[in-house]
């Protein structure tokens, strides 16, 4: 091999290694500052942008399973409306009238959101995880307890799985095999609640 080439190339490629660590360091020191790290984060990248893995829509367009609107452009498409589609993930913001995608619930809400019609946070269903009114409810999970005041002021329901001998909200599905036994006016907020077995 020519000697002068590879010494050139060797210098080369230790160039190469000070830029990207250079990069690496003034990336994470800009998340640092930002408050985007990840906590225990061990090397830091530029974040990928998210919007770059849906599409934008027309008012009226139907929504590709699976998919969810996350933005909303009032005068996209013409003055019609656009509106800006993307796969489902966990802890995804979400524009009022968006789909539900099977398996998530919602767990917040900003009234200003999604260019001020509203937003709606998608979290994946979980044991003992407080959801918005009108979230709905995974099979086999069942609402346990009630907060007025929750998600912004519209209400918030507890959901856990459902087991034998617990207290369920009124409202709140019964699965099959199980049945309600008593009924306690005051339960679950003031909303009352149901003691449920197995049948």
């Amino acid at each position: 091999m020519n000697r002068p080439l590879a010494y050139l190339g060797s210098k080369t490629a230790a160039v190469r290694g000070r830029i990207a660590a250079a990069v690496g360091a003034v990336a994470l020191i800009a998340a640092a500052l930002t408050g985007t790290a990840a906590a225990g984060t061990a090397t830091a990248a530029p974040a990928p942008d998210w919007r770059l893995s849906g599409k934008w829509s027309c008012s009226g367009a139907p929504v590709p399973a699976g998919w969810v609107i996350t933005g909303y452009d009032r005068s996209g498409c013409n003055g019609i409306g656009a509106w800006y589609q993307q796969p489902v993930k966990d802890g995804i913001w979400t524009c009022s009238g968006s789909p539900i995608v099977s398996g998530y619930v919602i767990t917040r809400y900003d009234r200003g959101g999604c260019s001020g019609i509203g937003a709606w946070y998608h979290e994946l269903a979980r044991n003992g995880r407080w959801t918005c009114s009108g979230s709905p409810i995974p099979p086999g999970y069942v609402t346990t307890n009630y907060q007025r005041t929750g998600c912004s002021g519209i209400g918030a329901w507890y959901h856990e799985l459902v087991r034998n001998g617990m207290w369920t909200c009124s409202g709140s599905p019964i699965p099959p095999g199980y049945r309600s036994t008593t009924f306690m006016s005051g339960g679950c907020g003031g909303v009352g609640a149901w003691y449920t077995v197995r049948a």
